[in-house]
């Protein structure tokens, strides 16, 4: 059980319990409780959206979603592992030991567009439009998502004087930066604005996934420098989740100011190249 306030705000001891429920020796945490939630609201969206407004078959896109969900596991931990090799070079089983935490968002991000754009190739799928409806999905997923990190009082940044300010025993009884709060509203207004947009505005079947990286990107790179549990990268002593926003938001920004100036009806990149052009 967690006591956790935010004193700026007038808002005293919420008692958190990570735990949803417990069946004999079994017990459910909030934390994947949520993390379902989200996925499952994704998926909703996404099969709703994904015919009319992008083109993509439904059935094809769940095959997408059901290999993508399995190799998002895989890379969400992979990606936690390699950038922590030193806790588990010398006893490789607990790779596996899922049950005591260590999966990386960023991992899971790619590991779920390894998996579902392998199958999309597979079945001739239109990929960038396909892209499209993924992200979507992604920013319901990361929005609703990280409040499991608040229910497991994870995720906070550095101390901070600002009325939003998060205590808990966590925290060591400092108010610090909430990021998850951060990461989940910049997410979740990023869905709205990219729903709209790709209703109204879209002009080429990647543009929303480009739009994607830009602003995701953006906001990973200055949140996570606030964060103090973040993963390093062996050499420079940088933050890996920093190097790699900085990264995709100038690819993403590039791409679409080369898209613009062009005019193309398409994204021009060739793990992605489309099937065919939209009609």
């Amino acid at each position: 059980m967690y006591h956790v306030s935010f004193p700026g705000l007038g808002i005293y001891d919420l008692q958190i319990n990570p735990v949803a429920f417990s069946i004999g020796d079994f017990t459910v945490r909030w934390y994947g409780v949520i993390i379902a939630a989200g996925l499952v609201l994704a998926v909703v969206y996404a099969m709703l959206v994904s015919k009319k407004r992008f083109g993509v078959d439904p059935d094809k896109l769940l095959n997408c979603i059901i290999v993508g969900m399995i190799t998002a596991i895989i890379g969400a931990r992979a990606y936690y592992v390699a950038f922590q090799w030193d806790e588990y070079r010398n006893d490789l089983g607990r790779i596996l030991r899922f049950d005591e935490g260590g999966l990386a968002i960023y991992g899971g991000l790619i590991g779920a567009l390894i998996g579902g754009l392998i199958v999309a190739k597979v079945s001739k799928m239109n990929i960038p439009a396909l892209l499209d409806v993924a992200v979507l999905g992604f920013l319901i997923g990361q929005g609703i998502g990280r409040w499991g990190n608040f229910m497991n009082q994870e995720a906070f940044g550095t101390p901070t004087d600002l009325p939003w300010g998060m205590v808990s025993e966590n925290t060591g009884g400092v108010a610090v930066h909430p990021c998850f709060l951060y990461e989940s509203l910049w997410c979740l207004l990023g869905f709205v604005l990219l729903h709209f947009f790709s209703k109204y505005q879209r002009k080429y079947d990647g543009q929303i996934f480009l739009m994607y990286l830009v602003w995701y990107g953006a906001e990973r790179m200055i949140v996570e420098g606030l964060r103090t549990d973040s993963l390093m990268t062996p050499i420079f002593n940088l933050r890996v989740s920093q190097v790699l926003s900085a990264v995709i938001m100038i690819v993403g920004l590039a791409a679409l100011i080369i898209n613009f100036v062009r005019k193309k009806d398409t994204i021009e990149v060739p793990i992605i190249k489309n099937e065919r052009k939209r009609a």
